[in-house]
């Protein structure tokens, strides 16, 4: 299934409100999600650098996020938190494999 990734690559060391930040209550807000999965990963080279990955299911979806004002709210409270500005990479999936059996093969 073709989609779209985004990364946010961020280096901070308040990575705990981050964290709160990131985790808001799903009956918060009025519109539902526009992200399939949202992961998030220190990188354990580079302390203090961190990963979300976002997982859409095409980039039209994903660019509806930056519309919505508790987006731009959380981004705001995202930037704030961090020292360095937020790297956005912004990736068409070309294949993905689960790692499941395929049928029949």
């Amino acid at each position: 299934m073709a989609g779209f990734v985004q990364i946010i690559e961020f280096q901070t060391s308040r990575i705990e409100e981050i964290e709160k930040l990131g985790r808001p209550s799903r009956t918060e807000g009025s519109t539902p999600p526009t992200f399939r999965r949202i992961t998030a990963t220190p990188d354990r080279d580079r302390p203090g650098m961190y990963y979300t990955i976002g997982e859409f299911d095409s980039y039209e979806s994903a660019m509806e996020n930056p519309t919505r004002p508790e987006t731009s709210e959380f981004a705001a409270r995202l930037a704030a938190l961090c020292d360095a500005p937020p790297v956005f990479r912004n990736l068409d999936v070309q294949w993905e494999d689960t790692g499941e059996p395929r049928p029949g093969g």
